[in-house]
């Protein structure tokens, strides 16, 4: 690999602007994120982009808000506009856990260290700027933009906010992956097209005043959602937007959605399909020196490029759709994949990096399992406005084939500097039973599952049921746990007959709407009873743009308009979570006095047996069998299966 220069970055000063001969700008990006240049950094593909369209490109990655805002004007104003992002994520949930403490470590910063990135960094950088260049059009992007385009319910401030582009001044946001309309808007400009008359790219949106007219395009269909004024007033009203905004999101040829806001309107048009192999490809393929910028050189790591340093991105999208989610709100719904080709490009490049050891971590996607899935009609998929292809049940028209990935992981193995590549993304482990996914062949699913059980897990296989209620699953558009019962036979099985100890682990949610105590009670007693022992969980934390935040902030479901429970006070919460961990000494009173005011013996016998607890009094220290081991802890003869008895919902 040849060695770096300076130049081999995009320009974060006056000196690296003129040591590549610039006297101008096009485009000042401003990040969030440090700068690490590297496709799997959205700042830093959006600046290779620009690029790669001859445009003369800056990045001030995590500009400081808190002295005399110099790092605002040290580069001057840009000759075509000003581009904004918070960042890989939304920087409130970069700042602050699921319980709204402030974090002691933002991932995306030189040695973890946190005041880097400033509440709402997108709103927060562009207010700066429209105050200091009030003429420069300012373009916002990235996942916070995206997944606040439309009134959302923000769950640190508790409170319902209007579109992002209200909220920062901003002149245009581009939601979901930006190369498409990056592209146009580009186009548009080198034409001689004035910012402000830009307004009918795809995949963008604009806030009009009262002054302006709405866009005339024969081509697409319009729909008013219910106002940002009602939606303050009407929990209910608000519920019912997302519905629109969710099938729309997810349509091939969508519809142009318009939202009153004050005496303004939001206009937000139709995304672009979804991208070609050929066009991901081209992302993918530019110059990046997949490194942090020397400028960190002596600050310290930064954790999340130590984490994907060595990894490979096959594609983008999940059809999914799960309800807590945000990926296919902002990737889209219809999985864009690399052609093998690139795929391997790439990794020879990383074989090449000095310090690669022949160990790739991870040759995945939003769900590692997806790559080269579509319709196999495509006619079926351009009506469909399902937001999952896999809840409730798989579709028929849905190839699920694993053999492209199976013979994707061969080829990278085939590379002489890779002694190992393993699958560090997560898998969807429904798709892999035969039961559930009834048009796949079976044999294909197990030769897959043996496949990443024997080269690509290293002593873990991670999974996400999330939960053993069916009500809660339903809501959450997963499968019955029944399924994740099937993969473990599987996986049983595959372990046995290759003479391995891998170990399964698997990922619940606890606080998710619709989830009560007696159901975590009930999802403690079967993961205990199939030799479970949870230490690592997830309680639910909402974020703009999904299913279940918007039940938890209105207590409707958007798509039925019904009431659905959620726990919200730190009370219910704390409850919840207290059931996970059955076997620690401080919880065992209360869950005994909860599940017996629950009538919930069955359940008591399971967690608390007063055979096991006597055993324990006698022989103190942990448990046997932890959450790690494949042999259950308490196997009965009879195998049972706890359910809820309440009805669904």
């Amino acid at each position: 690999m040849q060695e770096l220069k300076l130049s081999n970055w995009l320009p974060t000063t006056n000196k690296e602007v003129k040591i590549r001969g610039w006297d101008e700008l096009d485009v000042i990006l401003f990040s969030g994120d440090a700068y690490v240049d590297h496709p799997s950094f959205g700042p830093a593909v959006i600046g290779r982009i620009l690029e790669s369209y001859g445009l003369k490109v800056a990045i001030v990655p995590q500009p400081n808000v808190n002295d005399n805002l110099q790092d605002f004007v040290k580069l001057g104003s840009p000759k075509l506009f000003f581009a904004v992002t918070g960042g890989c994520m939304d920087p409130m949930i970069s700042n602050y856990n699921a319980n709204k403490k402030r974090r002691d470590k933002d991932a995306y910063t030189p040695n973890g260290d946190i005041g880097f990135r400033p509440d709402y960094a997108t709103s927060v950088y562009t207010k700066i700027l429209k105050d200091k260049w009030p003429n420069v059009p300012v373009l916002i992007g990235g996942i916070e933009a995206s997944l606040r385009r439309v009134t959302h319910y923000d769950y640190w401030s508790d409170r319902l906010m209007p579109t992002i582009l209200e909220s920062s001044k901003a002149d245009m946001l581009v939601y979901g992956m930006g190369e498409q309309p990056l592209r146009e808007i580009v186009r548009l400009l080198q034409k001689g097209v004035p910012f402000s008359s830009i307004n009918t790219v795809k995949q963008t949106a604009v806030l009009l005043s009262e002054k302006d007219k709405i866009p005339k395009n024969s081509n697409w269909e319009d729909v008013e959602i219910v106002s940002h004024d009602i939606c303050l007033k009407d929990k209910k009203a608000f519920a019912s937007n997302f519905k629109i905004i969710e099938q729309e999101s997810n349509k091939l040829a969508a519809r142009r959605i318009f939202q009153k806001v004050g005496n303004k309107t939001l206009m937000i048009n139709p995304p672009y399909p979804t991208m070609t192999e050929e066009e991901i490809d081209a992302s993918f393929d530019l110059p990046y020196t997949r490194l942090p910028h020397p400028k960190y050189n002596k600050r310290g790591p930064i954790p999340a490029f130590e984490m994907i340093k060595f990894s490979i991105n096959i594609h983008r999208g999940c059809f999914g759709g799960c309800s807590f989610c945000t990926i296919s709100a902002h990737q889209g719904k219809f999985i864009a994949s690399r052609s093998q080709a690139s795929i391997l490009k790439e990794v020879d490049t990383v074989a090449n990096m000095p310090d690669f050891k022949g160990y790739l971590s991870d040759i995945g996607g939003p769900s590692a399992n997806m790559y080269k899935m579509k319709g196999k009609i495509q006619t079926i998929c351009d009506k469909c406005v399902a937001p999952s292809c896999i809840s409730p049940v798989i579709c028929s028209n849905l190839d699920t084939s694993h053999k492209p990935l199976t013979q994707l992981y061969q080829a990278v193995d085939n590379h002489p500097k890779v002694k190992k590549s393993f699958i560090g993304s997560g898998i969807r482990h429904d798709m892999l039973v035969p039961e559930f996914n009834k048009n796949a062949d079976p044999k294909e699913l197990d030769d897959y599952t043996e496949e990443v059980m024997t080269k690509h897990v290293s002593g873990r296989l991670k999974v996400a049921p999330e939960h053993t209620s069916d009500p809660v699953l339903k809501l959450m558009r997963k499968p019955s746990f029944t399924y994740f019962h099937k993969f473990k036979e599987r996986f049983d099985k595959i372990n046995v007959k290759n003479k391995l100890k891998l170990q399964l682990i698997p990922y619940f949610i606890s606080n998710h709407p619709a989830c009560e105590a007696e159901d975590m009670a009930n999802l403690a007693a079967e993961t205990k009873d199939m030799g479970f022992q949870l230490e690592q969980v997830q309680g639910f934390t909402p974020t703009p743009m999904t299913v279940a935040t918007v039940i938890y902030y209105s207590g409707y479901h958007p798509y039925t308009l019904k009431k659905v429970r959620t726990p919200r006070t730190r009370k219910e919460k704390d409850e919840q979570h207290r059931f996970f961990f059955w076997y620690k000494d401080e919880n065992k009173a209360w869950i005994r006095n909860t599940l017996n005011k629950l009538g919930r013996q069955d359940l008591l016998d399971v967690l608390l047996p007063k055979k096991e607890e006597q055993w324990r009094k006698n022989k103190p220290g942990k448990p046997k069998h932890t959450f790690n081991d494949a042999v259950p802890f308490n196997r009965r003869k009879n195998k049972v299966k706890y359910r809820s008895k309440k009805k669904p919902r």
